[in-house]
C-alpha cells in the first residue's frame, strides 16, 4: 500500500501576479522551487489563505531571485496579488521508505525570499 505525503512545502508565499490569458500553471522563483525540492512540471497543491480557495496545477520556474509566485490561466480568478499562499508537493510512498523521508519546509519573508528551511521529521516509523 502506498501513503500520500507532502514531500515539500513553500509556507505563506505571497502572490506577486496573477495572468489569466495564459494557458495554466504555477510560475514560481527558481530558488524557492529548488529549496523545496520542487521541480519543473510537478503537480502541487496551491492553497489561498485570504479565501480558502484550493487548486492543483503544474510548476514553471521563475528566475532564481525573483520572487515571483503567479498564479496563470483560470486560476487567477481565485489568487490575486498580496494573497498569502503555501504551495504544497506531494509524492506515494511505501510505509517502508517514510523513516527516510525529509520533507522540506521553505518558511518565506514578505517578498518571498527564504527565512528558513527545515527539514521535516515524520512523526512515526514503520521500523
Amino acid at each position: 500500500m502506498f501513503k500520500q505525503i507532502c514531500t515539500g512545502k513553500i509556507h505563506r508565499a505571497t502572490v506577486t501576479e496573477a495572468n489569466l490569458d495564459y494557458e495554466g500553471s504555477l510560475t514560481v522563483d527558481g530558488t524557492l522551487m529548488k529549496a523545496s525540492g520542487m521541480v519543473p512540471y510537478e503537480m502541487v497543491q496551491v492553497t489561498n489563505l485570504a479565501n480558502g480557495a484550493i487548486w492543483r496545477t503544474y510548476l514553471i520556474p521563475a528566475p532564481a531571485g525573483s520572487g515571483t509566485i503567479c498564479l496563470n490561466g483560470s486560476s487567477a480568478h481565485h489568487f490575486k496579488p498580496g494573497d498569502l499562499v503555501i504551495i504544497i508537493s506531494y509524492g506515494y510512498f511505501r510505509p517502508e521508505e517514510l523513516p527516510d523521508l525529509r520533507p522540506q519546509v521553505v518558511l518565506v519573508d514578505g517578498a518571498n525570499r527564504i527565512r528558513q528551511v527545515i527539514g521535516a521529521e515524520l512523526p512515526f516509523t514503520t521500523r
